[in-house]
Formats: structure tokens, C-alpha cells, sequence
């Protein structure tokens, strides 16, 4: 990911949707796109969302495109205001704590659902620690992001619960711009590897209260944050 400060245009975010696979919607794929660049922090908060521009970007039709922006206006991400347009919305940090919760919550529930499992393969979860640590070393922030988001979502699938890691994801997406916001401190990815290697120990002892623990540690590191940020970022906040 690029310093946020040199984010200031969201027209190079985006990329062509292309063609969608059989049984998919284009939309979806519209959706999909717009969201992850929003949450990735490519497209800013506070940024105007031109219709006229985002159908050439992505290559497809106002139909999907306005389709996908009132799936958006439902998450809370972005804001249609008549005579005004389309803008995507400020970070505000009652919806980060709503989400941190409803996050917090599941994954500690998750976590204690694989302890409770007699045989609990973390092979996959010890590469995804391996991986973070690589792009900890090359500077690789989206290959960081990528990996932490996936370990997260190991944890839900090996309790056997994946449905509610995708369940949570419109909620999540306010509290992942936060979490994008911090990761160009190296003493937090850091501190973020270190929280992550302690769930995996937990997990793999099969430890129930340790896990709980250290995924609501880990889980609460967002909403402290949050006020360093703001005052570092004020235009991306709103109260």
C-alpha cells in the first residue's frame, strides 16, 4: 500500500472488473471491487464518486454500477446526497467500535471452537505467520494486509464457522480502515505479528481461555488506536 498521504486521487484505484464468470453477477463483481478499494484505504474517505468515471474505469454499464453503490450505501461506506452526488463516507468511530465488537465476539467464540476440537491442524496458520513476516521484511503492506486478513479467516474455518467470518464482512469494513491506517508503523505490524503468533500458540494448545484472551487483545488494538489516527488523519474522521 502507498503512504496514505500520497493517496489523494481515487481514479488509479480502481481497476477494469472485465468479464464475470458464469452464474455471477456483474454488480457482485462491481461491489467487490469498489469495497476492497474503499477498505484498503485506495479510495480515501471524503473522496467524490463520479458515475461518469467509475463506469469507464471499471468498464461496465450504470445499471450494475448504481446497483453496487446502493449495496454500499447500505454497509455505511458511501453516502448519495440529491444535488450533492455520491461520496464515499468518513471513518466514524462509533460504526469502528460496533464492528470491533461484533468481530471481537465471533472470533473469540471461533477460537474457543477450535480449542474444543480433538485434532487441530495449525500447519496452514503457522504459513500464514511466515508469510507476514516476509512482507514484514520487504515492506509489503498489502502482501501483510492480505495474509493477516486470510490467518483471521482461518480461525473461523477451522472451528468450522467460515459463514460467519463472510457474515461479518460489511460490518468489518469500517474497522479495517482503521486497521489500514495503522500499518505504515513498523512497531505495529510488528506488535500485530506478535498478537497473531500468540492466538496460533493458544489455538494449537488447545487453550480456550489464553485464546479468548489474546483474540480480544488483539481485537481491541483498532479502538485504541483510533484516537492517534484521527488526530494524524482529521479530514478522514468524522465524530
Amino acid at each position: 500500500m502507498k503512504p496514505v498521504d500520497e493517496l489523494t486521487d481515487a481514479s488509479p484505484a480502481l481497476a477494469s472488473v472485465g468479464r464475470v464468470r458464469k452464474r455471477e453477477r456483474i454488480s457482485d463483481r462491481v461491489y467487490d471491487e469498489l469495497a476492497s478499494a474503499i477498505r484498503d484505504m485506495r479510495i480515501l474517505p471524503g473522496s467524490a464518486l463520479s458515475e461518469t468515471d467509475l463506469a469507464e474505469r471499471l468498464q461496465v454499464s450504470r445499471t450494475p454500477l448504481r446497483e453496487a453503490i446502493a449495496r454500499l450505501v447500505e454497509t455505511g461506506l458511501v453516502s448519495v446526497v440529491p444535488q450533492v452526488g455520491t461520496r464515499v463516507e468518513p471513518i466514524r468511530l462509533h460504526d469502528v467500535e460496533q464492528a470491533r465488537f461484533v468481530r471481537e465476539s465471533l472470533e473469540a467464540s471461533a477460537a474457543e471452537a477450535v480449542c474444543a476440537r480433538p485434532e487441530r491442524d495449525v500447519r496452514r496458520l503457522r504459513a500464514l505467520l511466515a508469510e507476514q513476516e516476509r512482507c514484514f521484511q520487504i515492506h509489503d503492506l498489502d502482501g501483510f494486509f492480505a495474509a493477516d486478513e486470510a490467518l483471521h479467516e482461518q480461525v473461523f474455518a477451522l472451528a468450522g464457522y467460515v459463514g460467519a467470518w463472510q457474515l461479518m464482512q460489511p460490518t468489518k469494513m469500517h474497522l479495517d480502515r482503521i486497521r489500514r491506517l495503522s500499518l505504515p508503523d513498523e512497531a505495529t505490524v510488528r506488535a500485530l505479528i506478535d498478537e497473531h503468533a500468540a492466538i496460533v500458540d493458544a489455538l494449537e494448545a488447545g487453550d480456550p481461555l489464553a485464546a479468548r484472551a489474546h483474540v480480544k487483545r488483539h481485537a481491541s488494538r483498532a479502538s485504541t488506536e483510533a484516537p492517534a489516527l484521527m488526530a494524524r488523519y482529521p479530514d478522514y474522521f468524522a465524530d
